[in-house]
């Protein structure tokens, strides 16, 4: 007796879809997709942390070349954009599956505190752009002596 898959069921539907609207030309960020999976919903996808004096930005970006990203601050507002080509099928080749998105994306992170604009520095290896933004002045814990009276 043969079982009935629900989520395989859906996963034709979805795919049904796609094809649907990738030739009315639709185009979602990361190609079309219809009810695509949640990771592809917030690229690039960070690491945030910080000490007492830098606020660290770790962003997943593979494939995509440092060239084809902007990086840009305003107060306490980091926003990293670019785009990630598309996958080129290659004459004779059969491609079974294409998962990795491609499109334009946009990240923005509110930071909790101020950044010095003139000490911002990113580098980007294997994928990983690190983003290191020092605290401005006045966002930085300042230690009070206190006086014996």
């Amino acid at each position: 007796m043969a079982t009935w898959d629900v989520f395989k069921e859906l996963d034709n539907l979805r795919r049904e879809i796609d094809e649907a609207f990738r030739g009315a030309g639709y185009n979602r960020p990361f190609g079309p997709t219809f009810l695509s999976p949640l990771t592809t919903r917030r690229f690039p996808l960070v690491n945030f942390s910080e000490d007492e004096g830098h606020v660290y930005i770790e962003a997943l970006i593979p494939g995509v070349d440092p060239k084809d990203v902007d990086l840009t601050v305003l107060r306490n507002t980091v926003t990293i954009s670019g785009e990630r080509k598309p996958f080129v099928e290659k004459e004779g080749q059969i491609v079974h599956r294409s998962e990795l998105g491609s499109g334009k994306f946009s990240r923005t992170l509110e930071l909790p505190v101020d950044i010095d604009p003139d000490k911002i520095t990113a580098s980007c290896r294997d994928g990983i752009m690190q983003i290191n933004l020092a605290k401005a002045e006045h966002a930085k814990p300042k230690k009070i002596d206190i006086k014996l009276s």
